[in-house]
């Protein structure tokens, strides 16, 4: 079974508002991957699933050099960016496969891990629509992430 979700942000700060609403949902072990361009506003969306996260560390920044950045709040964050690596064949020198654990894992570059990642996961396509404005496209794989489609068109910001 799969589910999707379409929303139009008008701006980065809706963005943000529309990845709080997701962060406050989110348990242990959820495994979101963030696609998108270069600059699309992968990283904005991360600082707004932080928020959700009540993470209070004020430079939630793209991790494109330490490859994982790790972030304390109601569940730890997990900020992980594959840009730099060749293919899944890096994987394993970066202890891919122990994220999230108790966390949550948020995963840019996603595709360059190939058939390491899970099965089950909410994967987040941030599409450019206008200068400012994104589309941002949501599709839950299990039975989890669909219920959390559910909530989360329940209870996004309008």
């Amino acid at each position: 079974m799969s589910s999707s979700l379409d929303i139009l942000a008008s701006s980065p700060e809706k963005t943000k508002e529309t990845a709080a609403a997701l962060g406050a949902l989110l348990e242990a072990g959820d495994y979101l991957c963030l696609h998108g361009e270069l600059g699309a506003g992968k990283t904005t969306f991360v600082q707004g699933l932080a928020e959700g996260l009540g993470v209070e560390d004020e430079y939630i920044t793209s991790p494109s050099f330490a490859l994982v950045n790790q972030y304390a709040g109601r569940l730890t964050l997990y900020h992980i960016d594959l840009y730099r690596l060749r293919g899944p064949e890096d994987m394993d020198g970066i202890g891919f496969a122990e994220y999230p654990g108790t966390g949550v894992a948020a995963v840019e570059w996603p595709e360059r891990a190939g058939d390491s990642l899970p099965g089950e996961r909410l994967d987040i396509f941030i599409e450019y629509d206008g200068e400012k404005q994104r589309r941002l496209v949501f599709r839950a794989s299990g039975e989890r992430y669909e219920a959390l489609l559910e909530e989360l068109c329940n209870s996004r910001p309008r």
